[in-house]
């Protein structure tokens, strides 16, 4: 005797459904995990006020080489140490968060260290621009490189905002709370005493 084989969803009564239909319902497509490079750290939320303080870290510490003759020269180098070691270590950092690193370097903190680091750097730099301003003797380049040094330093500043507001540092929260109604007190003194009282029984 031959059988004819039944689809596989009418062999199953009582509203069953078939392993495809769950499938198709239930999962959801997995995001990119496996590839290095996080590219959507790097076209929303900081990433790109990162790639703005590299470049303008970049520029000023350029235009701060440029400079051939120094009157003052204290300023000009420590200006340019942390023009430097601001775009370096900006650098490091961008590649670690934008890349699956930090997921390996699981040891340490990132969010943690970028955030102090962002803080101390956006002091130093603006530190380093004002006494670079000060103390310059007046060429076009010192004055467009203390431009960018302080550009540089808001953002810096901006950066190092945004994430104690994210994590809610030196932001306060109130309470949004409803103010719970007064209840009446009759009304609860009524419900607190007992139901059968000898003196409030009836004869």
């Amino acid at each position: 005797m031959v059988r004819e084989r039944m689809p596989h969803s009418e062999g199953q009564g009582n509203g069953a459904m078939s392993s495809e239909e769950v499938y198709q319902k239930t999962t959801e497509p997995i995001e990119d995990t496996g590839n290095f490079c996080n590219l959507k750290y790097l076209i929303t939320g900081r990433g790109p006020l990162k790639t703005v303080q590299l470049v303008l870290s970049l520029v000023a510490f350029v235009l701060e080489e440029v400079v051939e003759n120094c009157m003052n020269c204290h300023a000009l180098y420590f200006f340019e140490f942390v023009s430097c070691s601001a775009f370096f270590l900006t650098l490091f950092l961008l590649i670690i968060l934008a890349t699956s690193l930090k997921k390996k370097v699981i040891q340490i903190n990132w969010i943690q260290v970028d955030l102090w680091y962002t803080a101390v750097i956006a002091i130093l730099f603006l530190i380093a621009s004002i006494v670079f301003a000060a103390k310059n003797d007046g060429t076009d380049v010192e004055k467009a490189s203390v431009a960018f040094g302080f550009l540089a330093s808001f953002a810096f500043i901006i950066d190092a905002a945004l994430q104690c507001k994210e994590k809610g540092i030196l932001y306060t929260k109130k309470d949004a709370k409803p103010a719970e109604p007064k209840k009446d007190l009759e009304n609860v003194k009524g419900e607190t005493e007992p139901l059968n009282e000898q003196g409030n029984a009836t004869a």
